[in-house]
């Protein structure tokens, strides 16, 4: 099967040549599909004519012959006989464009007008009746009909009529059709490309902006957005998907760009304590004693960078999907029993009690579920004055699993409620670079949800702060929670 140009020229194009633009393909294909149009409308028409044109001549060449056959059928006598050529040059006068022989069987012409316009063998040869055919003589076109008639006399001699029909001007006329018709055709295709091109060209404009912005994006300049109020309809969805696409890179690079921020002040107290250390240890000799001393101050800064550096990583592999994916059953009461007798001493120390209420069972992964439980429960007891309870209770919905850890304490503003899971962020500025953890808890415990199919929410209002984890059930606490929402 042949290619059609608009795939030749794609083809052309893909053999080494410059592949053409999108504009100039939807010009091509424009004006082809005009040039294959207006052909089909300009073959259908041609036809039409053509066809008109024969039932004319047809209609002329019968109607002639009907006369030729009435003056034959009145030819009844001698005389009338005798009469019979002037009869026929009386009928024909007028008709320039017919030519007329009337032959007896012995093949000699009674009658006979215009015989230039016939061919030597038809004057000479044997004429069939009924047949047909078209000729060219000095430039001009007939068409021919010839028939047999029966002369009404006693010896029934059989007369022979051809009849010449000149159409020059109808194929002229054709021709002429033929000809305006690929000028127009020509002219059309040339329009067709034309507009096909100015339309492609301005309904891809906004492609060109996004072209345009695309090589003014850069790390530092990512606040560059693509204009969508005089897009079309396809080109707007792909303008929305790009401007959403540099929304999303724009906070992505914030975020890194403020993580890293976080990290350099992060990393610069334990590392500027370890110098500091380091260089006054060095500044004289000591005792053993001494340096041990500097060493175990050392180690707790190690740690702290350690413990930090793991919490990266592990929000790290959370971002890239790299966690483990949970697949055992988790009882969340026996986890967060185990949690609070691990964190009993600190929170006597504290004058804080501990209350759990509620279980149920989910799967997931028993460790990173602990860890999260975890940093919620050492976040409660860090901002849980003296004499108050810090309290767990886990419920059962209809398909999850909800852990809330509630703690009474300063209530933190509305405002700030969405930053709490942020890296590096803490509710308190004030206690920043006291020791008291990186800001890195809670991003790790979203990570953790997240990771279980689930979702984390904070709610901080009347002295309290209550962290719900939402946690898909396991299928035997699944079955408990519909049988619980029949009964309800």
């Amino acid at each position: 099967m042949s290619a059609t140009p608009v795939e030749s020229a794609v083809q052309n194009a893909h053999s080494g040549r410059v592949p053409l633009s999108l504009t100039a393909r939807l010009a091509i294909l424009f004006a082809l599909l005009a040039v294959a149009l207006l052909l089909g409308v300009g073959i259908l028409l041609e036809r039409a004519v053509d066809s008109h044109f024969d039932e004319l001549d047809a209609y002329d060449l019968d109607a002639k012959m009907t006369v030729i056959g009435h003056l034959i059928g009145t030819t009844d006598d001698e005389e009338a006989l005798e009469l019979l050529p002037q009869r026929l040059k009386d009928a024909f006068a007028g008709h320039d464009n017919l030519a007329v022989v009337l032959r007896d069987a012995d093949r000699v012409v009674i009658f006979g007008r215009r015989l230039s316009s016939f061919e030597p063998e038809q004057l000479t040869g044997a004429l069939v009746g009924g047949t047909e055919r078209g000729w060219v003589r000095d430039g001009r076109h007939f068409i021919s009909r010839v028939r047999e008639f029966q002369l009404p006399l006693p010896e029934t001699p059989t007369l022979h009529a051809a009849l010449a029909l000149d159409i020059t001007h109808h194929v002229h006329f054709l021709d002429e059709v033929r000809a305006r018709l690929w000028f127009g055709v020509s002219v059309a295709a040339a329009f067709a490309a034309l507009l096909g091109w100015l339309a492609a060209r301005q309904g891809l404009a906004p492609l060109t902006r996004v072209t345009a912005t695309a090589r003014r994006l850069s790390a530092e300049q990512l606040g560059q957005r693509i204009a969508q109020h005089d897009a079309p309809a396809e080109v707007r969805e792909l303008a929305e998907a790009v401007n959403g696409m540099l929304d999303r890179l724009e906070a992505s690079f914030r975020r890194l760009s403020d993580f890293s921020a976080d990290i350099a002040h992060e990393l610069r107290t334990p590392v500027s304590n370890l110098m500091t250390e380091t260089q006054v240890a060095l500044t004289r000799a000591r005792s053993a004693e001494d340096y041990r001393e500097t060493l175990h101050s050392n180690l707790e800064e190690f740690d702290r960078l350690a413990r930090m550096i793991s919490d990266m990583l592990f929000l790290a592999k959370a971002d890239n999907g790299l966690l483990p994916r949970p697949g055992e059953a988790v009882a969340l009461e026996a986890e967060a029993r185990a949690l609070l007798e691990f964190y009993e001493a600190l929170a006597d120390e504290r004058g804080v009690q501990l209350r759990l209420r509620g279980e149920a069972t989910v799967v997931g992964d028993r460790l990173m579920l602990r860890r999260a439980i975890s940093n919620l429960l050492s976040n409660a007891l860090r901002h849980t004055a003296a004499g108050n309870t810090v309290e767990i209770e886990i419920s059962r919905g209809e398909s999850q699993a909800i852990l809330r850890v509630c703690n009474p304490g300063a209530v933190i503003p509305a405002d700030r409620l969405p930053l709490l899971f942020d890296r590096f962020h803490r509710a308190d500025d004030s206690r920043s670079g006291r020791g008291e953890g990186a800001g890195l808890g809670l991003a790790i415990t979203r990570s953790i949800v997240e990771t279980h199919g689930g979702h984390i929410d904070v709610q901080s209002a009347d002295g309290f702060t209550t962290f719900s984890l939402h946690l898909p059930l396991g299928p035997s606490d699944q079955f408990h929670g519909q049988q619980g929402a029949e009964r309800r």
